[in-house]
């Protein structure tokens, strides 16, 4: 591998690991939002019109938001007119004032906010915001196509930025992007230079973190802490298996009930980035391993998820873990002294297994399919180890793994699309 390409595949991987505050939608829309608003600069506003992609919508209705022990989206939004840094990225409700979430607060109980969907068709990731102040002036801001990627922002019929994501431009941009593959991935993460990719192991320990505060507190589901309960205990036993769920799900819970946490996200989703690097780092720790090892291993996991999520897209019906934990049965394989064909082994049994897991938002309960990941991430490594593996002649799975990842992805992408659709209307029609 030439070192231009390795240096390719860092930057790629500095791209999509990137610390994030809050659950990744909410924060979007929070960020879009503070375009407008510092557009605007310290003006009172009149009306805050917020128009939505369906599956972002569906990822902020029902997850904590950062230090408000609030919920949802117009908190988020409000924090955002309120803050007006964007330059702080998905970090921006790292940090606010008594004073900006009272502000905020205000801003919610006075009803300005309204928020709807964007009409299709619409990049499964946007967030398109309109404030107007009470002098009449208005600014509009648009994030599309990634988290934190502005594509269009005005004030009053003055274009600032305008930066349109058709199906043209998108699919350019694709063919710009190193396009990863299995051999790719597995081939980088286990040769590279290692202090080439040492920092894998500082995000993991940001990712740890979290998990270490939330086994403090009683955070969502508290899914973690059950794991390691005197209950927990007794009946799942205290192994490699139940440390790795209980950490990993414990990090969940903190950043799905809005504990002021930042943690190191991965293909846009901290959830993504906590399932990469927690069962990975939890059995490395556990089991004694090496540094260099350790960071192989991280670095095989958040990889794979890349390559995987390249595939599938930011947002789809499909759970993140599903990915996510993929990538850290790879990793966990890689562990235990699996070679190649084990860690290709590895991924075929996952998605022998849970392949249609959906995703119905971001929220508390999302730790439980977190931990259901984890756990037939294990199984599957182990199975691996075995040299068992579901096979070509079984279901979706294929002969070749980057073809059984392409049939994955495209159950995510395109045939669960009606479920996504399904899922909503269930969501926003429940009453209350």
């Amino acid at each position: 591998m030439t070192p231009a390409l390795r240096q390719e595949i860092i930057s790629l991987i500095h791209q999509e690991v990137v610390p994030a505050t809050g659950c990744t939608e909410p924060v979007a829309v929070s960020l879009c939002t503070a375009y407008a608003s510092a557009t605007l600069g310290n003006v009172t506003p009149e009306s805050v019109s917020v128009l939505l992609s369906p599956n972002v919508l569906k990822n902020a209705l029902g997850v904590g938001i950062p230090g408000t022990g609030m919920i949802g989206l117009p908190i988020a939004i409000a924090l955002g007119i309120v803050i007006a840094q964007p330059d702080k990225g998905l970090t921006l409700l790292d940090s606010f004032t008594p004073e900006q979430l009272a502000e905020a607060k205000r801003l919610v109980e006075a009803k300005i906010i309204t928020i709807g969907t964007k009409p299709e068709p619409v990049d499964k990731l946007y967030a398109e915001v309109t404030i107007q102040t009470t002098s009449g002036e208005t600014a509009t801001a648009i994030i599309s196509g990634k988290h934190d990627h502005l594509t269009y922002l005005a004030k009053g019929d003055q274009i600032l930025e305008d930066h349109p994501i058709g199906q043209q431009e998108e699919q350019e941009s694709d063919d710009e992007e190193l396009a990863l593959n299995f051999s790719l991935v597995y081939d980088f993460a286990t040769t590279a230079p290692l202090e080439e990719i040492e920092f894998i192991l500082a995000d993991a320990e940001v990712n740890a973190e979290a998990s270490r505060l939330s086994m403090k507190s009683n955070y969502g589901h508290a899914v973690g802490r059950m794991v390691q309960s005197d209950l927990g205990r007794k009946y799942l036993g205290d192994s490699a298996l139940t440390q790795i769920i209980s950490a990993t799900s414990a990090a969940c819970d903190a950043r799905m009930d809005g504990a002021p946490v930042t943690v190191m996200s991965n293909s846009g989703s901290g959830n993504q980035g906590i399932t990469a690097t927690m069962p990975v780092l939890t059995f490395a720790k556990e089991q004694k391993k090496g540094h260099e090892e350790t960071v192989r291993a991280l670095m095989l996991s958040n990889l794979m998820v890349i390559y995987i999520k390249q595939k599938l897209g930011r947002l789809s019906a499909l759970c993140g873990c599903v990915v996510a934990s993929t990538g850290a049965a790879c990793g966990l394989t890689y562990l235990l002294g699996g070679n190649k064909q084990q860690v290709s082994y590895a991924v075929k049994n996952m998605v022998g297994n849970i392949t249609g897991l959906l995703c119905d938002g971001a929220k508390p309960s999302c730790s439980l399919k977190v931990s259901s990941g984890v756990s037939t991430a294990m199984f599957s490594a182990l199975l691996a180890m075995e040299q068992k593996v579901v096979t070509g002649s079984e279901g979706i799975v294929d002969d070749d793994v980057d073809q059984t990842i392409d049939n994955l992805t495209s159950i995510g992408r395109v045939g669960m699309n009606e479920t996504d659709r399904l899922v909503l209307d269930i969501m926003t029609s429940k009453k209350h």
